[in-house]
């Protein structure tokens, strides 16, 4: 070894520490949006007769906010990160990943501007009109270009598993994008999709529900390998359990799109089918849950005092609970009961806000401090009462729909001995009433809990410096 010459490298964590600002702002933006939209179900008298304030327009504001400028950002700033960590060596191309950056927000303004004035495709997760398409496919290529080309540009020959998962979700993205956004332009902010019927209902639920499976699950497995081991201090409980869970998840998760199409004009057969390995993706999606909560073998009692740890370990608890719920509600007649209610907000929202939004702020938390050459966040006891916000505000958001959902379902298929039906729908809707105003106290308490992180971010990057980290790394002649 005295002939191998030491080098320093000098992770770029400028890209990283602007994601993971504007994730947090993002959230709290995208998460003000989901309470008053809620709000407006209980209360409609809210949209103020302003077409730009109707539901219709700011529920799509609401999902792509949440979903693409909070979680995307994050998953970002995150990849950003541990690439550069594990790999041992800085970003690839760093120009190209500031213009990730810059492109990203850039989507997200046009995002904010363009839904509530009305332009929209009209497909779920994919309202954006075809100019923010090809804008969001130019961010993506340079994503992909950043990311792979630091993994090929890697100072150590293993390639961890969180990079496995980052890199299925890239991949996966790109090529849902693509496929479903295939259109023909009809003026500026205006297109048709090059799909017909039921076609195009096929192909925009093989790309909502993949959008689920590999934005929202694989990118955030990611983070879950990494920052669990991490903040724990602990192992991976079974790396080769981490690996059986990759390519299980990845090959599965591709082909459950068409449960959200049960008793539809879709043939019989593709139902079955995505009912199928619907139930087959419950063995993968568990092993992984059980591997993460297990890496805290031999360190359960740090849950006591650390509020980081128990984001993390939560968001688990409910990834595994939304992917046991996910797999039964795609059972034809469980779906029967399902389709349609409620029930179904509540079992995407125990996946967005319980297992999404928890580890994500948890990797916040623990990369903040890190990006801003701090030990630790300004405030502890604030992470504290944001867990608790954040948890108590889930519990009462999902079970009021699970119930509200539950419910609908059996008044609209009760029928009289007549064979009249025994309720209408005005009655349904109701009964319903409650149940809203509790998801609005829910929700509130989940966005008051983002509010108290923001602070917090602020008071710590505030305090705190932004730094260059260097790491000893073989020369590259003899790594």
């Amino acid at each position: 070894m005295d002939d191998v010459k030491i080098n320093t490298v000098h992770y770029n964590d400028t890209v990283v520490r602007q994601f993971s600002i504007m994730a947090v702002v993002w959230g709290v933006v995208g998460m003000l949006v989901g309470v008053f939209v809620a709000a407006q179900l209980a209360w409609p008298e809210l949209n103020f007769g302003v077409p730009w304030l109707s539901f219709g327009r700011l529920r799509p504001l609401h999902t792509n906010a949440v979903i693409f400028a909070f979680g995307g950002s994050a998953l970002f700033a995150t990849s950003y990160y541990v690439v550069q960590r594990t790999c041992q060596t800085a970003l690839f191309l760093p120009k190209l990943a500031a213009f990730t950056f810059w492109g990203w927000q850039l989507v997200i303004l046009a995002a904010a501007i363009s839904l509530p004035l009305g332009f929209t495709q009209g497909k779920e997760y994919a309202e954006l009109e075809w100019p923010i398409d090809l804008l969001i496919t130019a961010v993506w290529v340079s994503y992909a270009i950043v990311f792979f080309g630091t993994i090929g540009i890697r100072k150590v020959k293993h390639i961890y598993v969180a990079n496995w998962f980052y890199g299925a979700f890239i991949i996966a993205v790109a090529l849902l994008h693509v496929v479903n956004n295939v259109s023909m332009p009809a003026g500026m902010m205006k297109s048709y999709s090059a799909y017909a019927g039921v076609q195009d209902a096929m192909v925009q639920w093989w790309y909502g529900h993949n959008a689920v499976g590999f934005f929202l699950t694989a990118g955030f497995l990611g983070m879950m390998y990494y920052f669990i081991p991490k903040q724990a201090g602990r192992p991976v409980y079974s790396y080769r359990l981490s690996i059986v869970h990759f390519w299980a998840l990845i090959f599965t998760y591709m082909w459950a799109g068409p449960h959200h199409l049960h008793y539809t004009a879709l043939p019989d057969w593709t139902q079955s089918l995505g009912m199928v390995f619907s139930l087959i993706l419950l063995a993968p999606s568990w092993g992984g849950m059980i591997n993460g909560i297990m890496t805290l073998s031999g360190a359960w009692h740090k849950l006591r005092d650390d509020p980081i740890l128990r984001f993390l370990i939560v968001s688990l608890s409910f990834y595994g609970m939304s992917t046991f719920e996910g797999p039964m509600m795609a059972i034809k007649t469980v779906n029967a009961l399902s389709h349609y209610t409620d029930w179904t907000v509540g079992h995407v929202h125990s996946g967005a806000l319980g297992w999404v939004g928890l580890v994500t702020m948890g990797s916040l938390y623990y990369l903040v401090p890190r990006l801003f050459g701090r030990t630790e966040m300004y405030s502890k006891s604030a992470v504290e009462l944001h867990f608790w916000l954040a948890t108590i505000g889930i519990v009462l958001y999902i079970a009021a729909m699970w119930i509200a959902g539950v419910m609908q379902g059996l008044m609209w298929r009760a029928v009289n001995a007549d064979g009249t039906l025994t309720y209408t729908f005005v009655e349904s809707v109701k009964a319903t009433y409650p149940f809203y105003v509790i998801r609005v106290v829910g929700g509130l308490l989940y966005l008051s809990g983002m509010v108290v992180m923001a602070w917090n971010v602020l008071k710590t990057a505030g305090a705190g410096r932004a730094v260059k980290v260097p790491v000893p790394a073989l020369n590259a002649a003899h790594a």
